[in-house]
């Protein structure tokens, strides 16, 4: 199964998810779309160079809505230092420790976990904030 999380880099909140069993494009442009919808239009987009983030399709969603592009250096992991440390918090936090016996099962498990990261968990990173007060705190500013 693959995951795409759309974060918000300042606050750490996750915006929007997806999950599906084939690594294309498509899932990645329906989070981007889902987090654009609720969450608007930010001044900037970074992502890694995977083939679904530089597809014409998500792409041309960026372009459209006047978002600048910024995209991690390929093999540059540091680029990207947010998410990777998200997938080791989702890892080590949920996937390692919990069998899920079918994708039902997982998608309600990332569900619950990414409610908790973004309205319970407290981060260090955010001087021990939770990412959801942290954007609230942000838009309201």
């Amino acid at each position: 199964m693959f995951l795409c999380v759309i974060m918000d880099w300042y606050s750490r909140k996750i915006l929007a998810w997806s999950l599906s069993n084939t690594l294309d494009a498509e899932f990645c442009v329906a989070c981007l779309e889902m987090a654009l919808s609720r969450h608007g239009r930010p001044e900037i987009f970074n992502s890694d160079q995977g083939s679904q983030y530089t597809s014409e399709d998500f792409i041309n969603i960026l372009k459209d809505k006047g978002i600048k592009i910024s995209m991690d250096g390929k093999g540059c992991f540091m680029d990207n230092i947010f998410i990777e440390r998200l997938w080791r918090s989702l890892k080590y936090e949920l996937i390692y420790i919990q069998e899920f016996s079918s994708v039902r099962k997982l998608r309600l498990g990332l569900k619950r976990w990414i409610e908790h990261y973004n309205q319970d968990r407290f981060h260090q990173s955010l001087n021990y904030q939770i990412p959801d007060e942290v954007y609230e705190l942000a838009l309201a500013a």
